[in-house]
């Protein structure tokens, strides 16, 4: 994140086909829970139904306070009640409590006709970009394993995040991708393991422009096994007043095109100048639809750097609309989904791996071989990864080094064996939710450790 045999729930025939198919054992759901989302070809789909994201990027407090946004029943359908006004159909949540109870929550986004895509990991578990091998370990693997024991039991759960921007404008931060390629595939073994409904399972990639289409590549290249089932990456690129040419928007869709899996962006929204939200002209046109399938809006709640459109007074219900609020909410009604297919390609497909180079640096995995899974994460696979750590655990960074060989997983086996600048005019990013976790909190905390010693 080697070479990785999976049994078949992970064969070529059911990720490579012309349309929409039946989900596979879905769990059971409510008379009226939402259909659930597949990816078909290179586009999602809810039943017969071709799927668009149009959402929004929600953690209230930031990552510096920790906290769970679907926990908290009260906060969550004061949040939710404005989510209904903008009309989004999707939210991004950067981080979440795996030991807690999401029911209500998750079935008000439900009544509401939202769907939710998660990213799995919190700053204390989560690989180090710094140093990912000790960082890839079975307490790590355990967390995001019982993050995905709670969440996918919810139909309106659309997808899980294995990572965000863990590969950045830090050219050391390349060799860190092997291991998020990793988790990514042991996320989709153990989801087909525990015989679960196929969640789709996929990364949030920095708009870096030195490195943009290798990671793109790197996370469909493979066996299907080790590949992706979505990529989506976080474009600030379009900064009003722009257009679908001025942003570069139209040569990223002409490199996407015949990418072979579904793409969407996982945050937008540049406030450079102003912010029109008029990405939407583009992204729900036919401009983009037979590449794109939308994207999420950076951010609900401002924290401090002037991306948010409400102000939350912490934990009151009094939310303050921000002017961006009604001019997001004109913006969704004005440039609503596209009808039809929206020139999508039926046949999921898989890209050649990124040749290896002073760019693109794997350290000594080269082209396309993989870690194996940590030993002790094994066991999960066949008797499920438990109780949840929760956001106060002691933490995976430091628990471990990773494993070699071969060892037994269940349906399957796992070996480590080969097989084979930032975008222009791109404004400062926004906070990235997994930076501080990843690189500076840990050393942030450690340095305090120690002078507190």
């Amino acid at each position: 994140m080697r070479s990785f045999a999976l049994a078949s729930a992970f064969t070529a025939a059911s990720l490579v086909h012309a349309g929409p198919t039946a989900t596979e054992k879905d769990l059971p759901r409510r008379a009226d829970s939402l259909p659930t989302v597949t990816p078909s070809g290179n586009a999602f789909w809810a039943g017969d139904t071709r799927f668009y994201v149009r959402g929004i990027d929600y953690q209230p407090g930031g990552s510096s306070a920790n906290a769970d946004p679907l926990a908290d029943t009260t906060l969550c359908k004061r949040d939710i009640a404005k989510f209904k006004e903008l009309g989004v159909n999707t939210v991004r949540v950067y981080s979440v409590d795996n030991s807690a109870d999401h029911t209500e929550c998750m079935q008000e986004l439900n009544d509401a006709g939202i769907y939710l895509v998660l990213d799995v990991n919190n700053p204390s578990y989560s690989i180090n970009r710094d140093d990912p091998a000790p960082s890839y370990n079975d307490v790590y693997l355990q967390s995001v394993f019982a993050t995905i024991d709670e969440f996918v039991k919810y139909d309106n759960t659309l997808a899980f995040f294995s990572g965000n921007e863990v590969i950045n404008d830090k050219p050391e931060s390349v060799k860190a991708a092997p291991y998020v390629k990793a988790t990514t595939r042991d996320m989709r073994q153990y989801i087909g393991s525990r015989n679960y409904r196929k969640v789709p399972v996929g990364y949030s990639a920095a708009d870096v422009s030195q490195n943009r289409q290798q990671t793109a590549d790197y996370f469909n290249c493979g066996t299907e096994d080790e590949r992706s089932d979505f990529f989506a990456f976080n474009d600030y690129s379009w900064c009003a007043p722009s257009s679908f040419a001025e942003s570069g928007w139209d040569q990223k869709v002409k490199n996407f095109t015949g990418y072979g899996i579904p793409i969407f962006l996982s945050e937008w929204g540049c406030i450079t100048n102003t912010r029109d939200f008029e990405e939407l002209s583009a992204l729900m046109s036919d401009e983009m639809s037979a590449v794109y399938s939308g994207g999420l809006m950076y951010e609900y709640s401002r924290e401090g750097n002037g991306y948010g459109i409400v102000e939350l007074d912490g934990d009151s219900s009094d939310v303050k609309e921000e002017d961006e609020f009604s001019k997001f909410a004109s913006a969704l009604s004005k440039y609503p989904a596209p009808t039809g297919n929206g020139g999508f390609t039926s046949t999921t497909a898989s890209v050649a791996c990124p040749t290896v180079d002073d760019t693109w640096d794997l350290d000594s995995w080269g082209a396309s071989a993989l870690p194996a899974i940590p030993d002790g994460a094994v066991k999960y696979m066949s008797a499920g990864a438990g109780d949840g750590p929760g956001l106060k655990g002691d933490g995976s960074q430091n628990a471990g080094g990773t494993s070699t060989g071969t060892a037994s997983a269940g349906s399957g086996s796992v070996t480590a064996t080969a097989s084979n600048d930032s975008g222009s005019g791109r404004p400062a990013p926004p906070m990235d939710m997994s930076v501080f976790w990843l690189t500076g909190g840990v050393a942030f905390f450690t340095l305090v450790g120690t002078l507190l010693l």
